[in-house]
């Protein structure tokens, strides 16, 4: 800036601030004014639109995986393609520490470098630049943050276009623009808004390219949460048939315990009475399996302390048991339909998928499940069903002289096992299931069971 340019900026400066408006109480109100219609938009959000619940942290699950908020999701995303880059990737302290102080230190350094008295925005090429491209670079990689960098083995084009669009074009452009603005000062504003337009537009390319490129991510990787009551019972329903049915029956019966280290023989009350419901209250049902009942032989069921369960799944086990047994809650309609068997028509074969695999579950897996004494006889699936044991087969498709059906029929099977379940005999209709579903071939799936049925004479 010369003296001439100077001396006429000062003035009019003076000339603005003569006729200028008081801070106080002309700017005060605008201001004021401004805030009271963002605080009215926020409630109106929140009121309106609001934010969906999560689980309760769970300080002692190992295997969340923390997620920023989406406000954040820019630098998430930055650091998960830095740490794709071959040798830089593993040098974490400059995606942490350098390149931030970077990003401030250009914040600095525009004044010096743009050194323009114009206030208006055609007079401020180079900062307006610049913000336009941190701004297509955060836009682009909050829509890309749940893109995974790497996926499966070979050539990833979605992972090539993230560090092409979230890390090398802004890299390069933000360099060029101020190399620009210090080499060719008085011809680089047109330089500056070419290098900007077409950066953004190869940016925002890449990043549809990518959107477009991406697999679809696995259902696994999704955080399903029981929210409503009819999800928590039916997500207690599994849990408390996997955990509790082996002591406390399928039912809640309670009886004598069989082949359960350190309760073996040990007879427990019911749990569905109203002595129990109508006595306990939710927390204390919640404490009693998160603490168990170490003088009663109950191990803890908390990962806090050493159990395998959240708090949210012992929620869902009391929300069970809460809807299930205390005859002044009513199951929800969804609910009896989900849990209900299929009824069998006569001559009807039923099918594992459909009919076998929920009482399994139900009556079961409690005990034949990794890590407990069954004699590997595993049920966790179709084929762990037919196969595994060191009796096998314990089931032999048209046999009703498998083992497992004798079992069922209560017998006590040689060098195999006693009557099954080991507390109490399954109702006659889940009998029957089980006995038509072997005499019908033992079929995996629906098709298979209804090809079965139309066989059969």
């Amino acid at each position: 800036m010369n003296e001439e340019q100077k001396k006429a900026y000062l003035e009019k400066y003076a000339q603005s601030k003569a006729k200028g408006e008081k801070f106080w109480p002309d700017t005060i109100l605008k201001d004021m004014l401004m805030s009271l219609a963002l605080f009215v938009l926020l409630v109106l959000l929140a009121t309106f639109m609001g934010v969906a619940n999560e689980p309760k942290a769970d300080p002692s699950d190992s295997a969340y995986i923390p997620r920023p908020e989406w406000y954040f999701l820019f630098l998430f995303k930055f650091l998960a393609i830095y740490g794709q880059i071959p040798v830089l990737g593993k040098i974490e302290w400059i995606a942490t520490a350098i390149v931030p102080a970077l990003g401030v230190g250009v914040l600095f350094l525009i004044p010096f470098i743009d050194r323009s008295p114009g206030r208006h925005g055609s007079k401020r090429v180079l900062a307006l630049s610049l913000m336009t491209v941190m701004v297509v670079t955060i836009v682009t990689l909050t829509l890309i943050a749940d893109v995974p960098p790497t996926y499966g083995e070979g050539v990833y084009i979605p992972g090539i276009l993230q560090i092409i669009s979230g890390l090398a074009l802004p890299g390069l452009t933000l360099a060029a623009l101020i190399l620009v603005a210090i080499l060719f000062k008085k011809s680089a504003n047109p330089i500056m808004l070419w290098i900007t337009g077409i950066s953004s537009v190869l940016i925002v390319a890449s990043t549809v390219a990518i959107l477009v490129l991406a697999p679809p991510q696995a259902a696994a990787e999704e955080a399903v949460v029981a929210t409503t009551i009819s999800e928590q019972i039916l997500a207690g329903t599994d849990l408390y048939s996997i955990n509790c049915v082996e002591c406390h029956g399928a039912e809640g019966e309670g009886g004598e315990v069989k082949g359960v280290e350190g309760l073996e023989g040990k007879v427990l009350p019911p749990i569905h009475s109203s002595d129990v419901m109508y006595t306990f209250t939710d927390e204390t049902l919640h404490n009693i399996i998160a603490y168990g009942q170490p003088d009663q032989g109950m191990t803890p069921f908390s990962k806090q302390y050493g159990g395998e369960l959240g708090p949210g799944d012992i929620d869902a086990i009391v929300t069970f048991m809460r809807y299930s047994w205390d005859d002044r809650s009513e199951l929800p309609q969804d609910v009896v339909q989900a849990s209900a068997i299929p009824a069998l028509a006569e001559g009807e074969v039923p099918s594992y998928e459909v009919h076998i695999a929920p009482l399994i579950k139900r009556y079961c897996q409690s005990c034949h499940r990794a890590g407990k004494k069954n004699n590997n006889y595993l049920m966790g699936s179709y084929d762990e069903v037919m196969h595994s044991g060191d009796n096998a087969p314990n089931v032999i498709p048209g046999d009703l002289t498998s083992d497992m059906i004798r079992m069922l029929n209560r017998e006590d099977v040689k060098d195999v096992g006693g009557p099954m379940p080991p507390s109490k005999a399954l109702k006659p209709e889940i009998l029957d299931i089980f006995t038509r579903w072997v005499q019908g071939g033992a079929p995996n799936t629906a098709a298979e069971a209804a090809a079965a049925s139309a066989a059969t004479p």
